[in-house]
């Protein structure tokens, strides 16, 4: 960020979903038995596999970040080469993955812009255009 420019967080700035599902328990509720009718891997197929790891690297990047809460840059979970390591993994997928993605791919895409833009604010020195975490894969985010 450039001297004397400071931006609110994320979240102030309604970057971050917020919010509870309807019935949903914020506890996680023990794994329900096995039933014959529950798919395995080899019945996944693979977009889906694809998707789900994406948003799972997505999420984490998200946690790593601080934009969980409502103040990222006092967040006990904010850790930004643990976000790093995470955005970068999610770059290498979307874009490697990008052509068996079909639709899901701009979501996913707009989702990892978002964090390596979170993430070149969250930094006290910016990376270099192009050095940022998954530039190597996207090219530079401004």
């Amino acid at each position: 960020m450039g001297a004397g420019l400071h931006l609110p967080p994320p979240i102030a700035r309604e970057l971050v979903a917020r919010g509870r599902v309807p019935d949903v328990s914020e506890q996680p509720s023990p794994p329900p038995p096995y039933s014959p009718d529950d798919r395995g891997l080899e019945e996944i197929p693979s977009v889906e596999v694809i998707s789900r790891a994406a948003v799972m690297l997505l999420s984490a990047g998200a946690e790593r970040l601080g934009l969980a809460d409502a103040d990222p840059e006092n967040s006990p979970h904010r850790d930004l080469d643990e976000a790093r390591r995470l955005i970068t993994a999610l770059a290498g997928l979307v874009t490697a993955s990008a052509e068996y993605l079909g639709l899901h791919a701009g979501p996913l895409r707009d989702g990892l812009q978002s964090l390596q833009k979170a993430f070149r604010e969250a930094s006290v020195v910016p990376d270099p255009p192009g050095q940022g975490p998954g530039e190597k894969y996207t090219g530079p985010v401004y």
